[in-house]
């Protein structure tokens, strides 16, 4: 399989784990921006709007409308800083972090289930791949 194959196979992967999780997950529909979002503010709790948007590469007014999702659903919650009142520090709530959770288990949960279905050869290959699929996602984060 070429680069672009390999490129266009993880983007397609990705696509169908981020779409059937939410729901997997009983956590009802959440968008795809929305469970991004919710993993950065759990993985950095007390950004900006503006840092979490550069960290996702969201334009502000997409990071903020998904910021009002998250927060009228009880995920996240705003604060104001300390040294400008004027800047807000969103954090997660513990409801955002239960469903968080729940969201990675199933979507562990789903990947399981997949791979379970494959031949041993398949399974073995993807396992001995996982070292250098996360290389490759550091050196994309790197690349940021």
């Amino acid at each position: 399989m070429s680069t672009d194959g390999l490129a266009v196979t993880l983007r397609e992967l990705a696509w169908v784990i981020h779409k059937r999780i939410p729901e997997r997950a009983g956590v009802g529909p959440l968008p795809t921006t929305e469970v991004a979002l919710l993993k950065q503010v759990i993985d950095g709790p007390g950004q900006t709007v503006g840092e979490l948007s550069a960290a996702l590469g969201l334009r502000q007014p997409n990071t903020s409308a998904a910021l009002r999702v998250l927060t009228s659903r009880g995920l996240v919650v705003r604060s104001a800083d300390a040294a400008d009142r004027r800047t807000s520090r969103i954090h997660p709530t513990e409801e955002g972090r239960r469903e968080h959770e729940a969201i990675a288990a199933a979507w562990a949960a789903s990947v399981d289930d997949a791979l379970d279905t494959l031949p041993e050869s398949d399974r073995s290959a993807l396992t001995n791949a996982a070292g250098a699929l996360s290389a490759l996602a550091r050196a994309m984060h790197a690349a940021e």
